[in-house]
């Protein structure tokens, strides 16, 4: 049985038992009697909030009292005689109660309790999208978020930040592209990254925008055993607690350090070649210090092999605290020095009414960059050269220091304070395939350069390494070629974030209020330096460099078009810098009306003022075919300065029938402000805030062998931003800028069935209508568009996944299957290419040899689903030039792949 709750040793089911009842007592002598417990959970973390029953066995007298947000509860004064007993219940957790103590006078008892989970329940105290003094479990919350416990995410084994997500309702996630570089759409946003969502790592952004040009916030940060759980809130308040948060946030919460030693060792194998370690230790080390440190390093291939280590390089991380009477402070430092393989759109086709790889090409496994196109030495405008190394991908040298403190000022008054500083160089480079075509029709629309050649017949195609000659009518068993563009990107970015804020506790009348008011600060600066040049390749894995020749009537080679491939330098040039500066204040409450019926609200006001400047480019004709139209700059910069603001707002009420069953509803009105990522090629844009209304209505419930958990959701986003570009052959491109309403209708679905120890079946699911609302326009041509009422691109209209599991030899051995479906989906607005639906199946398992030991393994997409997850935006998102053609570039899902892990914890 797997559950996605905080709990670190569910094979340790005897000792677990011992725990939770183990109770120390203390008595000694004082004038009056005090009864003072400490509540916590199986991990020894705080149970705030907790119930405690104090009754006298022989009078019937009661008393009733509640453990504060440290897991304390104090009786004073309590009527001597008679046998008492304690009561501690909390919604969650098993109650507990201890019997037979005598409380004479002039005592001090001491009760240290710890409380077991109840099984397949909403008793996870949720810390993220709200700031409120006192806990709330999921039960409790008046929005929808999912929590991954660390033993799910253990057995899932991901290998990227979006892979963390599947399990999430209402998200579409994709990491075909590696384990950087992902795509999530949450609630039927159409924006890709993670453009709708707010990536966190304790409770503050990893990167207050997550989604700058080619800087998705999935870049700069990797899972590994440092973390113990995860988040995530979808809709709801998240945009009120959080910049960039309109659609939700993701929370990557880190282990803490307990009351003893405790340690993780895990090595990793699998396919690929891939080698990982991972590690994790902490430790008090005395007066209320703690320490813990802990990291990853791995090397691979990925599962499709460039011809070198795709992936390479790792992570650590160093956290040293303190904590003393009703305060804490905790210092965080890590270093990421990371490369991983970037993989894009592979050449398909149509075959016995199946999409398959084109022949010649490995759909599974085969990937277009390669040997060929590891290291290119690209000429630039000035003559000098660019260095493009392929090897680095997405290549990711970040320092990140994290300071939190937090203490209660008063009785209920909680002040916390997370400040955080980063410092992020990254290089990003990728072979992308811009568009596909036959050689024949590449040669044909080239035909024009015959007669600048004399002597010339005709146009061919030659290896650049051989010389030898492409079979235009059937090379590679496909006759295709692909124009490639090498693009590498430099972008640095620093980044200060501080988020304070001051909770109360308040009671008024029958009532009581946990009233928050915060203020955010975030500034960063980022340079942004991009150089691409267009090359032909032939297809097949690994492409070879073509060049484009004109020959003679005796087939020999007259004059070479292109210089090693390159077809056309300097398509693409930026130089540009900016920086933004955000501030934002927010209040929030949450008025417990009575014991069932609770109401909570929030507000926040945003700022964000973006200048920078960009160097304006020119055209640099060097004498060569290759070299006669390279973009560079042009040493005059225009500036820009903009500033906007925005007030978005929520509404919720919970309402709890039961200690195990509960209903929400909720409305926000929230928005995206235009981040720096739309100035830094273009000083003239004039981008504009994008408003969100989000509804949404759930249902919760919770037993011993069941759990239930839907939501209601509905989406509308106006102005939705969309540029258009479809590349040519020399890599220049036509652009087209439009914004649209969109409109959703969804529901998600969460159920667990645990009917016998022995097994279990969960079950996520999201159904959605999701359609463009008022897409009618104008193109260049003058020809009256309409996508009114067309599905939102790349969301399918049904997504499902089932994990049945079995626990076997006294929970030693888990096995469990992961069935994961999703609907088509469409490429472009226009819906004229349709990405099919697939089925994607995994094998996940776990064996305890002892209580320390354990072994996982993981067979991914096992049975080579060839999935399609995105098309080729770089021929169109409005109307694809993919539209009727037999071959065509998109992404499968990756192969097959298995990885074995060896932990040892103590």
């Amino acid at each position: 049985m797997v559950e996605s709750t905080i709990k670190i040793r569910p094979f340790l089911p005897v000792l677990l038992l011992a725990i939770c009842c183990h109770i120390q007592i203390t008595v000694y002598a004082q004038n009056g009697n005090t009864i003072k417990g400490q509540v916590n959970d199986e991990d020894g973390q705080p149970v705030a909030d907790a119930t405690v029953l104090a009754k006298n066995q022989t009078t019937g007298g009661t008393s009733v009292t509640q453990t504060d947000s440290s897991g304390i509860f104090t009786y004073r004064n309590l009527p001597e005689g008679g046998s008492y007993s304690f009561m501690i219940s909390r919604i969650g957790f098993q109650p507990q109660t201890l019997s037979g103590y005598s409380i004479p006078s002039d005592t001090v008892i001491s009760l240290v309790i710890r409380l077991k989970s109840t099984a397949n329940d909403l008793n996870e105290v949720i810390v993220t999208g709200r700031a409120g003094a006192r806990n709330r479990t999921k039960l409790e919350t008046s929005y929808s978020v999912t929590d991954i416990g660390y033993n799910a995410l253990s057995l899932q084994a991901p290998t990227s930040v979006t892979e963390t997500l599947k399990s999430v309702p209402g998200f579409w996630v994709e990491s075909s592209g590696g384990e950087a570089s992902g795509n999530v759409r949450a609630r039927g946003v159409p924006v890709d990254g993670y453009g709708s969502i707010q990536l966190l790592e304790d409770g503050i952004p990893v990167q207050h925008d997550p989604a700058l040009g080619y800087l998705n916030a999935d870049q700069a940060f990797r899972f590994d055993e440092t973390i113990q759980s995860i988040e995530v809130v979808r809709g709801g308040p998240s945009s009120v607690f959080y910049s960039n948060a309109p659609a939700g946030a993701v929370n990557y919460i880190p282990r803490t350090v307990g009351n003893r030693t405790e340690g993780i060792f895990k090595l990793s194998l699998g396919s690929d070649n891939l080698y990982r370690g991972d590690f994790w230790v902490g430790a008090p080390i005395g007066d209320g210090w703690k320490f813990a440190t802990g990291g990853f390093y791995r090397v691979g291939t990925g599962v499709r092999d460039p011809g070198y280590s795709g992936n390479h390089g790792g992570q650590i991380r160093v956290s040293i605290g303190k904590k003393w009477e009703k305060s804490s402070f905790d210092v965080d430092f890590k270093h990421l020095d990371d490369d991983v393989v970037f993989y894009l759109g592979i050449p398909m086709t149509h075959k016995n009414g199946k999409i398959t790889a084109v022949p010649g090409f490995n759909g599974n496994y085969g990937t277009v960059a390669g040997p060929e196109t590891e290291k290119v030495n690209m000429i630039q405008g000035d003559g000098s050269t660019y260095n493009f190394d392929n090897t680095v991908g997405t290549a990711v040298k970040r320092n990140q220091l994290t300071a939190k403190f937090k203490t209660e000022l008063f009785n209920d008054w909680i002040l916390k304070n997370t400040l955080r500083y980063d410092n992020t160089q990254t290089q990003r480079n990728g072979v992308y395939p811009n568009s596909l075509e036959s050689a024949d029709s590449l040669l044909s629309s080239q035909a024009g350069l015959i007669a600048t050649v004399p002597g010339a017949q005709k146009l061919a195609l030659r290896y650049v390494t051989t010389g030898t000659p492409f079979n235009a009518a059937d090379q590679n068993g496909n006759g295709l070629v692909i124009i490639g563009g090498m693009r590498g990107l430099t972008l640095p970015v620093r980044e200060v974030t501080n988020d304070f804020h001051v909770s109360h506790v308040f009671v008024t009348g029958s009532s009581k209020h946990d009233f928050n008011f915060g203020y955010y600060y975030a500034h960063f600066d980022e340079d942004f330096n991009r150089y691409s040049s267009s090359a032909l390749l032939d297809v097949q894995d690994n492409a070879r460099l073509l060049d484009l020749v004109a020959v003679g009537a005796n087939g020999d080679t007259l004059k070479s078009f292109t210089d090693n491939g390159i077809y056309q330098y300097g398509y693409e040039f930026a130089d540009a810098h900016g920086e933004q500066t955000t501030h934002a204040v927010y209040i929030s409450d949450e008025w417990q009306i009575t014991n069932a019926l609770r109401i909570d609200g929030g507000l926040r006001w945003e700022n964000a003022q973006t200048e920078g400047i960009v160097e304006k480019t020119k055209v640099a004709n060097l004498g060569t075919f290759a070299t006669s139209k390279i973009l560079t700059g042009s040493g005059i910069f225009q500036s820009y300065n903009r500033h906007f603001n925005y007030t978005t707002w929520t509404l919720g009420a919970n309402y709890q029938f039961s200690d195990n069953m509960g209903a929400f509803a909720r409305y926000t009105s929230a928005a995206r402000i235009p981040g720096l990522g739309a100035y830094v090629t273009n000083a003239t844009a004039a981008p504009v805030t994008q408003t969100m209304k989000l509804g949404e209505i759930g249902y919760k419930y919770s037993a011993s062998k069941l759990s239930f958990y839907g939501t209601g959701f509905w989406t509308k986003y106006n102005n939705v931003g969309f540029t258009n570009y479809v590349f040519n052959l020399d890599g220049s491109n036509t652009q087209e800028n439009l914004y649209a309403n969109t409109q959703t209708f969804g529901l998600e679905l969460e159920a667990g069935y645990y009917p016998v120890k022995w097994f279990d079946i969960s079950a996520t699911s999201t159904l959605q209508h999701a359609q463009y609302k008022g897409y009618v326009y104008t193109d260049n041509s003058g020809n009256l568009i309409n996508y009114n009422n067309n599905q939102l691109i790349r969301i399918p209209a049904a997504s499902l996944r089932v994990v049945p599991g079995f626990n076997l030899f006294a929970d030693h051995l888990r096995l469990q299957t992961v069935i994961e479906y999703e609907a088509k989906r469409y490429v472009d607005v226009a819906n004229s290419v349709v990405l099919p639906g697939y089925t994607k199946i995994d094998i996940n398992a776990q064996a305890n040899l002892t209580d320390k030991i354990s072994i996982f393994g993981v067979i991914d997409n096992l049975g080579n689903s060839l999935g399609l997850t995105e098309g080729n935006p770089r021929q169109g998102e409005f109307q694809s030039s993919d539209a009727g053609a037999t071959s065509f570039i998109a992404r499968p899902l990756l192969g097959r792949s298995f990885k074995v892990a060896f932990r040892y914890k103590f």
